[in-house]
């Protein structure tokens, strides 16, 4: 029914010529391989799957659509490929992925930092919660209305 070309992604609008149901696909163009450098030195390729269930695991049970999270990812995977690097650390990934929940979700972005950054006690947690209270209020907004 309808194409629409991204940087790297094909969107397309189909119809089940049998039933009559629509429904979309997604064209991604394969680039050249990136492997993604573990804490523990492994290497493996890069898993936009794996990020993306790291984002919904966050973002449960929050106002957060499918799109958004998908769009979170999509942007992840952006930036790691452009990086032109072939191979990215774990925790480079990981920056982007808690910079980007900062923006649409301060509790998933503190769910998502708390297991990345495997907060040792309270204490660490807190200073978390302090520098992102204090970002919020250097951008203006008043903490309790900066989660959608």
């Amino acid at each position: 029914m309808d194409s629409r070309t991204g940087e790297h992604e094909i969107r397309r609008r189909r119809e089940c010529e049998a039933c009559g149901g629509r429904f979309t696909t997604y064209e991604r163009v394969e680039l050249s391989p990136v492997r993604v450098v573990k804490k523990d030195g492994r290497r493996e390729p890069f898993d936009r799957e794996k990020v993306a269930a790291g984002v919904r695991r966050a973002c449960e049970k929050r106002p957060i659509s499918a799109e958004a999270i998908d769009d979170l990812v999509s942007e992840v995977e952006r930036r790691v490929r452009q990086s032109g690097q072939r191979e990215v650390a774990s925790a480079q990934i990981g920056e982007v992925v808690m910079e980007r929940l900062r923006d649409l979700d301060q509790i998933a972005y503190v769910r998502f930092a708390s297991v990345y950054r495997q907060f040792a006690d309270v204490g660490a947690l807190r200073r978390a919660l302090d520098e992102l209270e204090a970002r919020t209020e250097n951008r203006g907004e008043h903490p309790a209305h900066a989660v959608p």
